[in-house]
């Protein structure tokens, strides 16, 4: 009988020393775990393009509707006065405004006209802000749009657009040269509109 009881004493000291083991090895584990943590805020950058007629009053040109006229090309009441092959210049400023915070570049999306658009063709460049907006100039510049008719465009060309880290951007004046057709007939008249898209660099 001694001897049965001295087996089972045994028994159950291995049975708990298995048990200590096992509690041991389980505090060993969660000693070997760690944990690290990040967390990031995200918001969205801003973007807008803004319109001049002199480089200094800027505003938004947002729509057809809302299209600036420029001032020495008067396309619906000065084009009676123009000559067979005579050019007309004229300038409209682009940038990026203040609240931008992102580049982007500039290309013409589409041209729209009525009346005789047929009798007049046009160039539009991007040249240096400061340059004189002319024959020269529009030679050396980036062409954006192109057409032997008021309502076409054969180019395709775009110009960088750089936002100003709280202050608008740098300005791009965009050159405008109208042609009148070398058989421009008496009191043709045509009206156009030119959409000029900003991209940012950044879009997909």
């Amino acid at each position: 009988m001694a001897e049965a009881g001295t087996k089972r004493r045994k028994v159950l000291a291995i049975l708990a020393g298995g048990l200590v083991v096992g509690v041991g090895t389980a505090v060993t584990l969660a000693a070997w775990n760690d944990s690290e943590f990040a967390t990031g805020t995200f918001a969205a950058g801003t973007f807008n393009l803004e319109g001049s007629l002199d480089d200094t009053t800027y505003a938004e040109h947002s729509d057809a509707a809302s299209a600036q006229q420029l001032d020495s090309v008067q396309f619906v009441a000065d084009t009676s006065n123009m000559v067979p092959d005579e050019v007309a210049y004229d300038s409209f400023f682009v940038r990026l405004d203040d609240a931008t915070s992102i580049d982007g570049s500039l290309a013409l999306a589409g041209t729209t006209a009525t009346g005789d658009a047929a009798q007049y063709g046009y160039v539009v460049a991007a040249i240096d802000p400061a340059a004189v907006c002319d024959a020269t100039t529009i030679a050396a510049g980036t062409v954006l749009g192109e057409g032997a008719s008021l309502d076409a465009n054969t180019a395709s060309g775009t110009v960088t657009l750089a936002h100003g880290d709280g202050a608008p951007g740098a300005s791009v004046q965009l050159c405008f040269a109208v042609t009148a057709g070398a058989d421009l007939e008496q009191g043709a008249t045509a009206t156009t509109t030119w959409e000029f898209e900003a991209t940012s660099d950044d879009a997909t």
